[in-house]
């Protein structure tokens, strides 16, 4: 066997091999380039050379701003009940208050939905008052903006506002609120003169304010007010606009109670009178209503006044029919002069024939009885005479359906 031939096979398949190492090796290399890691690759594992990737970096909170938008920065002539409003990007976090000059926080309520502040009483006339409004603080930046407003001065057309009840009174259980105006309110203004009258009444009860004329407005529970009822009623109209460049002269309250129940019921066919207290019938009296010439009004209407003892004086209205007599145990149903009282000449008419002027006659005694029972605004309701209460003549706040009444009202 020929020696140097095997040798050099020998290196020729050594040379092979290493050959293909290299390739393997160059292969490799040529997928790993880049210092790229593949996905599946754990970057963490020991001995790994590749680098982390960077995180992003947190975006820094942004504050939230908030200004005052009404009344606008330094604004004089500001009307005293004028709302605030302001901006705030999150109103569930933002804080207003209104002070005074001397630093005194003004009542209010926030409304967080419009981003409104409402003052709860009139502002004082003339009268200059900071605004400051808080939102949320962001990386410890303070987030408060405050501005300024002046109120208008106090006007010269003031409307005097006046109730027909004070506080204390006790009445009965027709008793409308009565509020007049020293001038006419516009119809364009009526509605807002209602929303600025509150009535609360313990129990509580529905009911509602009717306008009898352009000076004058009634309210009224739905049915007779509850006996032993408290009414609060607050009238906040100082300042509110009551005409064109005409204002509310100022606000009122008044705290009352209601009494028993009295109800008088009275039928012209039986000629009597049924007094109820508290629901049950305590007294049935003879009565002589309005003669056919001067009938009584048939309708529903409420004790307005009380006198002892007057005097009946129709000679300068009624001509030659006109007279005038001395009356005991008085008491005013309408403005045209019809009243409950004693009648002693016509005692023996009573129960039995019409013989008055329009007036419920009653017996001397009886007179007296009812007198010492009744008070402001009980109840009396007269059926089956040949007139109809007109309404307007006196208190006739009962004597249509609440539904009509409501009518009256301009927040219907």
């Amino acid at each position: 066997m020929d020696m140097d031939r095997i040798r050099s096979g020998r290196r020729s398949w050594r040379a092979a091999v290493v050959t293909v190492l290299a390739s393997t090796l160059l292969l490799t290399a040529a997928c790993s380039s880049g210092g790229d890691s593949p996905t599946w690759q754990d970057g963490g594992a020991a001995g790994s050379s590749a680098a982390p990737a960077a995180e992003s970096p947190s975006p820094e909170p942004t504050l939230s701003t908030v200004a005052v938008t009404s009344p606008a920065l330094d604004a004089t002539g500001i009307e005293a009940w004028s709302d605030v409003k302001y901006n705030s990007e999150d109103p569930e976090n933002t804080d207003v208050k209104v002070t005074d000059p001397e630093g005194k926080e003004v009542k209010g309520t926030v409304d967080k939905d419009d981003n409104v502040w409402k003052p709860t009483e009139s502002l004082a006339w003339g009268t200059k008052y900071t605004v400051t409004v808080t939102g949320p603080e962001a990386e410890g930046k303070n987030n408060t903006t405050s501005s300024t407003f002046t109120t208008m001065k106090k006007p010269a057309n003031l409307v005097r506002v006046t109730s027909f009840l004070g506080d204390g009174n006790t009445v009965g259980v027709g008793m409308p609120l009565i509020m007049k105006f020293g001038r006419a309110i516009p119809e364009k203004y009526r509605a807002e003169v209602e929303r600025r009258m509150v009535v609360t009444a313990t129990p509580a009860q529905e009911g509602t304010w009717r306008w009898i004329s352009s000076t004058e407005v009634h309210f009224r529970p739905k049915n007779y007010w509850k006996a032993g009822s408290k009414i609060f009623y607050k009238v906040q109209l100082k300042g509110v606009k009551l005409g064109d460049g005409w204002y509310g002269r100022s606000d009122l309250t008044v705290d009352m109670k209601v009494g028993r129940s009295l109800i008088m019921t009275v039928d012209n066919k039986s000629k009597k009178m049924t007094v109820k207290q508290d629901g049950k019938v305590i007294k049935t009296l003879p009565v002589s209503l309005g003669k056919p010439k001067t009938p009584s009004s048939s309708g529903t209407m409420v004790v307005m006044e009380k006198k002892a003892h007057t005097v009946f004086d129709t000679t300068d209205t009624d001509g030659e029919d006109g007279y005038r007599t001395d009356i005991d145990w008085a008491q005013r149903i309408t403005y045209s002069g019809q009243f409950i009282h004693a009648a002693p000449w016509s005692e023996g008419q009573q129960g039995r024939r019409n013989v008055s002027h329009g007036c419920v006659n009653v017996s001397e005694a009886m007179g007296k009885w009812l007198f010492d029972r009744t008070m402001m605004g009980d109840v009396i309701t007269v059926s089956g005479t040949e007139d109809k209460l007109k309404n307007g003549n006196g208190w006739t706040d009962w004597n249509m359906s609440y539904d009509e009444y409501k009518q009256g009202s301009y927040l219907r």
